[in-house]
């Protein structure tokens, strides 16, 4: 189940916030256009890694959320001009 999208804060924004019923799924979604500037999923550095674990603090806080579980996901979307979209999902990727 979604429980949020695009949530924003001032250090940053969570792509999706899901439930897989036992845990909190933290989710960044990449898309690229081509390889040209690397895989999607090779976007997602340990910084930015970081930055979404701040951010999913800033969402804990805010949905007075005390403690639970979480995993962090990416999927990494691939999505050419005029060819067909392909997605990657990794599951705990950080």
């Amino acid at each position: 189940m979604v429980l949020s999208r695009n949530w924003r804060c001032r250090d940053g924004e969570i792509d999706v916030v899901a439930t897989d019923r036992w845990r909190l799924v933290v989710c960044e979604v990449k898309t690229r256009s081509n390889f040209a500037f690397g895989a999607p999923a090779e976007a997602v550095t340990w910084q930015k890694a970081a930055r979404i674990r701040r951010v999913t603090e800033a969402w804990l806080t805010a949905h007075q959320v005390r403690w639970c579980e979480i995993r962090f996901d990416v999927v990494a979307v691939l999505a050419p001009p005029g060819g067909p979209v392909s997605f990657q999902h990794y599951e705990a990727a950080f």
